[in-house]
């Protein structure tokens, strides 16, 4: 495994071009060479759908995590674009990154029903909501309180929480609660800096307040 390089590129491209467009378009050009004159290899990046909904593509462009599909050129300043891989997670190769770690937190709290779930109208909107998390990823990289291996998992392993708590109000597993108030609530220090980066827009200052009052208030009060 080679030590980790950049490689400065001019390319003519559309500025309603994203950002997955114009990496296709840079794999697809033959004999291509950056500003030194050294050849561009093949960009290894991820992606699936390319409409927003499964999180594939989450990099970091110009500092900040967002999607490829759904970051367009014309959004770019100076007709500058800087593209990294996530930096809290594990390169693999190029913009890469394991993030298998999320999978592996949700497992680790017991977030899934282990009974029928009877829920109001209500909490319906919300479990929909919730449930467009896309596991991106994005929302770790700006967390201040999350670090790989840690024991606050932050907010992609919360929001999907607070659809599994919301539907159990009542008779949620004993197990979630006593993970959700370690791995979630005892770390959040409430910087909601994830909140207005979820490239699905989803609430998620509602999914952390919905969760804290299943988990740990209304659970307090009962004893």
């Amino acid at each position: 495994m080679s030590e980790p390089y950049k490689q400065i590129i001019e390319f003519d491209a559309l500025p309603d071009d994203t950002v997955a467009t114009l990496l296709n378009k840079i794999n697809a050009e033959a004999g291509l060479k950056d500003t030194q004159g050294n050849p561009v290899g093949f960009v290894h990046w991820q992606c699936s759908c390319l409409q927003k909904k499964c999180g594939a593509c989450a990099m970091r462009i110009n500092g900040a995590p967002a999607l490829a599909c759904d970051t367009k050129l014309c959004t770019c300043k100076h007709g500058k674009l800087s593209l990294e891989p996530l930096k809290k997670f594990p390169t693999v190769r190029d913009l890469i990154v394991d993030r298998s770690l999320m999978m592996d937190n949700l497992i680790s709290i017991h977030n899934w029903l282990e009974q029928s779930a009877h829920h109001s109208k209500k909490a319906s909107d919300l479990c929909y909501d919730a449930s467009r998390c896309l596991q991106c990823g994005c929302c770790l990289e700006v967390c201040p309180n999350f670090l790989p291996g840690g024991d606050f998992y932050g907010a992609a392993a919360f929001v999907p929480a607070s659809r599994i708590l919301s539907q159990l109000e009542r008779s949620y597993p004993r197990d979630l609660s006593g993970f959700y108030k370690k791995n979630v609530y005892g770390g959040c220090g409430k910087s909601l800096s994830c909140h207005n980066i979820c490239p699905a827009g989803i609430d998620v200052e509602q999914k952390l307040s919905n969760a804290n009052a299943v988990a740990v208030w209304k659970r307090f009060f009962r004893k």
